[in-house]
Formats: structure tokens, sequence, C-alpha cells
């Protein structure tokens, strides 16, 4: 295999950060050698999160076998997908904004026809069903457990405990029409063709829109890891992977 210089569009301060997890678990296992520095085996799972690339061409790229690189990568994504704010935890940086957005994305995974489970009916395709939370800058907090990309947008949000968790806190969500029947403190645009509502109700259908409109930059924030527009992997490890670019994100943040 040939093997060319390359590179990874992410922020030092996300490498200073995984490095130093690893260095710190290394030192936990009393791990005395291996094939790659902490800093490298840090760069090799931010080629991969980032990049996308197979385990075999990371591999030949840092000179180690294709199942070390596979360990490597799943010994950093668990260390990080630990790392990740819980609901709870998202729930108190949220009770210091004015308001948070609340959003799903599905992410695209290599299923059949045959998996019906996985299949959403709203996007025509298979994957998984992650619900998003970002403040009012469009800055993402939050990203939940993948679910079957047939779960609907607000059963996923109750499910998770996401209603409940912004009702009891007080904090106001604007969301799509998609979460229909939510309830609590979740707002919605009026229901209706456009042509039925009232000039009113269209007004507020506007506003609420452009409001609405910045949750989509919380939505690219993890799109921008290319490994997540396309998983080939098994759907119980998509859930570690969101949340380990969730830490590395939120740990490079200003904010």
């Amino acid at each position: 295999m040939l093997v060319y210089p390359s590179g990874v569009d992410v922020s030092s301060s996300a490498l200073r950060f995984l490095s130093a997890k690893l260095r710190q678990h290394r030192r936990e296992l009393g791990t005395r050698w291996r094939r790659l520095s902490p800093g490298r085996q840090a760069l090799l799972t931010l080629a991969h999160l980032r990049n996308g690339h197979p385990y075999a061409q990371l591999a030949a790229g840092f000179g180690v076998g294709t199942t070390t690189a596979y360990r490597y990568v799943a010994e950093a994504v668990a260390l990080l997908a630990a790392l990740a704010p819980t609901l709870e935890e998202a729930a108190r940086t949220a009770s210091r904004k004015a308001f948070v957005l609340l959003d799903a994305t599905l992410l695209p995974i290599d299923r059949i026809a045959a998996d019906r489970p996985f299949y959403s009916g709203k996007h025509k395709k298979h994957g998984m069903n992650v619900q998003i939370l970002a403040d009012p800058s469009g800055r993402l907090l939050w990203a939940s457990p993948a679910l079957p990309g047939a779960v609907h947008d607000v059963r996923a949000a109750r499910e998770h405990g996401i209603v409940r968790m912004l009702t009891d806190a007080g904090i106001k969500c604007w969301a799509d029409k998609g979460y229909r029947g939510a309830g609590g403190t979740v707002r919605i645009p009026y229901w209706g063709r456009w042509e039925t509502l009232s000039q009113g109700q269209k007004a507020v259908n506007r506003s609420h829109a452009k409001i609405r409109a910045l949750v989509e930059q919380a939505v690219a924030t993890l799109k921008s890891w290319r490994l997540l527009r396309k998983l080939r992997c098994s759907t119980a490890r998509i859930t570690s992977l969101v949340q380990a670019v969730l830490t590395l994100y939120l740990a490079s943040s200003d904010r």
C-alpha cells in the first residue's frame, strides 16, 4: 500500500486534550511500552474520526498493524465517550442560557432494505436517530445516544428524557414540527398549511424559523467529522463514536 503525507483539520487543543487523557490512562494501567506514543495514538484517532479513513489505511500510514490501529482507536473512543456530558450536566449548562434549540439528525449506516428498524421514512434511508441540544448561538451542548432511524423524533426525545428534563428545569426550547405533542416547555410552529394560517400565526412561524435555523450549525458541527456521514461499523458502537466527537468538540471549544 502506498503511503503519503496528509492533514487533519482539527484544532491542536483537541490533540493535546486526547494525548493527555491517553497518557494518564497508560499510567493508570502501568503500560511500559507501545508502538505509538500517546500523541501518535491521539493523532491516529483524530484522523479516523475526522477523515473517516479505514483502519487498513491508517495502519499503513502510522506503521502499525490493522488490528493494532483498531485497538488504539477503540481505546481512545471509549475514554472520550466516558467524558461526554450527561443530560443532567447539559441541563445545568442550558439553565444559564436564554433558551435551547432541539433537533434530530440521521446518521446514515450501511444497512439493507430488510433492516426495517433502521429505515427512516422521513429521510428515505437507513440510519441512526441522534437528538441534539444547542445553545442560542447554535453551539452544540449535548448529543443523545443513537436510536434506530425508524424512531420518530418526538418519541426519541421522550425516551431520552429530554422533554421531562427541560420542563422540570424550566428551560425554554425551540423545536420543529417533528416534536408536535411533546408538551412541556418545547415550542413548535403553528400546525397547518401556510395558506390556512392567520397573519399572526404566519408571523410567529417566521420568527420561530429564524430562531431555530441556528440549530443547523450544531448539526453541521457533528457531521463535520466525516466518519459520521456514512457509518460502516456495528450500530452498537455508534453511540460511543457520537459521544467521543461531542467530547472533543467541547474540549476544544472556547465556551
